[in-house]
């Protein structure tokens, strides 16, 4: 069990720390819901937990099987719901992958992208959409 702390520092604000590090970041409300936008909204760290959970699973892939991801960059862009209740709709998902599609372990990595414990935990209704962009061969 992982403990995080949040507090609510007024005009929509949070600030979240993860108890077993002291590692704290900040949240601020949209723009388009009220807020500034001056740092991750709840649902941006939604997305990037998603990307930064398949960069991850796919890193503990190649650290097994000796590979090397430097330059791998993984781009999430979040959409919301147009009609109530407000909710993310759709993450699109681009892979930038520094291995060329035919590499022996390309069908090890894509299974370990979908094989992420945030996708998994996000809810069925969200439309995931991943794009994968393999280095030349």
């Amino acid at each position: 069990m992982v403990e995080i702390k949040i507090n609510y520092e007024g005009d929509l604000h949070c600030s979240a720390s993860h108890t077993p590090s002291g590692t704290v970041i900040s949240t601020d409300a949209p723009v388009d819901n009220q807020g500034r936008g001056e740092s991750f909204s709840p649902t941006d760290l939604v997305a990037t937990a998603l990307g930064a959970c398949m960069a991850t699973i796919m890193g503990i892939v190649a650290r097994r099987k000796e590979i090397d991801l430097a330059g791998l960059h993984i781009t999430v862009n979040k959409e919301m719901s147009t009609i109530s209740p407000r909710r993310i709709s759709r993450l699109t998902v681009l892979i930038a992958m520094p291995i060329a599609e035919d590499h022996p372990a390309a069908e090890l990595l894509k299974a370990a992208v979908h094989g992420c414990p945030v996708h998994h935990s996000i809810h069925p209704d969200i439309v995931v959409d991943v794009t994968w962009l393999w280095a030349s061969a």
